[in-house]
């Protein structure tokens, strides 16, 4: 295997920014809500503060992920180290589930049967939420626009290409950013309840609906991450555009078989057998196909490329017409 000392691609920039506006805002609402929560006594606060400590918590993995696997190829590892993008993602949402979603579901429960009745500073409660609420949309707003402009660079739907992007970082702080919101209104629906009704139970139930909702995101972010440690294969767009650019170069006669597997943020290792124009003395044909994988590899996402010509036996994957995407 080839040994590339080419960057990673991807606009790395951009999810590092995006997390770091994720940490900063996620550290001043988490101080914040933990104020009210020593302050109020509320149980939907309290699921809220530890919703945002996770959070906090969860950003300085995915500044490591972002970090340790933006490291390109060496010699160690010919194909960068991009999937330890995925296991720092994965410890991350692991916290989410641990620090936010079983805390906030726990205290929740314990509230409810021990029928604890939060303080009556409600007022305290409704501003920091309200604060919370700016500073969440404030991180929620770059994440959206990072996907809003790369979904409509790669021709996607907004909402599927935040569940499909092979960048976990940039996926984790949107669902933990669209969690927190959400999050924060159902706060104040449990709070505001308890004021109406003067029955704590609302607040109780405010938080273990907190920790429903993180341990679903959670489940999401780590059943996604889990497909690309085990060799996300990519969508059929994707596919599809690998297999034309295959076709384009001039000494390929047909392409037999192509698999692609991402192996970081916009990062693909892509093996194919193909046919070769004319006839290639035998000498040739082990330079020719390393020429023609270097050409692939001028592509900042193709990783690695590895060509083989295909057996006489082997079928052919037919033509191709669909639009060519970068992953």
């Amino acid at each position: 295997m080839k040994s590339s000392s080419k960057p990673p691609a991807g606009d790395g920039g951009d999810s590092l920014r995006t997390v770091v506006i994720a940490f900063v805002a996620n550290l001043g609402v988490a101080i914040a809500k933990t104020f009210a929560a020593v302050f109020t006594g509320s149980a939907s606060m309290v699921a809220e503060a530890a919703h945002s400590w996770a959070d906090t918590g969860n950003e300085i993995f995915l500044l490591v992920a972002n970090r340790r696997g933006a490291r390109g190829p060496d010699d160690r590892r010919p194909l960068g180290y991009g999937r330890e993008t995925y296991f720092w993602s994965t410890l991350a949402a692991i916290g989410l589930f641990v620090a936010g979603a079983a805390v906030s579901v726990w205290h929740g429960i314990t509230s409810l049967l021990a029928g604890e009745s939060s303080s009556e500073n409600y007022l305290v409660a409704y501003v920091v939420l309200a604060i919370a609420f700016l500073l969440e949309g404030v991180s929620f707003l770059q994440s959206v626009r990072q996907i809003r402009g790369e979904a409509a660079q790669y021709d996607k739907d907004f909402l599927d290409y935040a569940l499909e992007t092979s960048d976990p970082t940039l996926r984790a702080v949107f669902a933990e950013d669209s969690a927190a919101l959400i999050g924060i209104v159902i706060a104040g629906a449990g709070i505001g309840l308890h004021q109406l009704t003067g029955s704590a139970a609302f607040d109780a139930i405010g938080s273990i609906l907190v920790g429903v909702l993180l341990g679903i995101v959670a489940f999401v972010l780590i059943d996604r991450n889990r497909r690309f440690l085990t060799g996300e294969p990519g969508s059929r767009a994707l596919w599809n555009a690998v297999v034309q650019r295959i076709e384009q170069l001039p000494e390929v006669a047909s392409v037999r078989f192509v698999r692609i597997e991402f192996v970081g943020p916009k990062q693909i290792y892509v093996v194919a057998s193909v046919d070769l124009v004319g006839d290639f003395a035998e000498s040739r044909i082990a330079h020719t196909l390393r020429r023609l994988e270097r050409e692939l590899e001028t592509n900042r996402a193709v990783v690695d490329a590895v060509l083989t010509v295909a057996e006489p036996d082997e079928g052919d994957i037919g033509d191709v017409n669909a639009v060519a995407q970068q992953p």
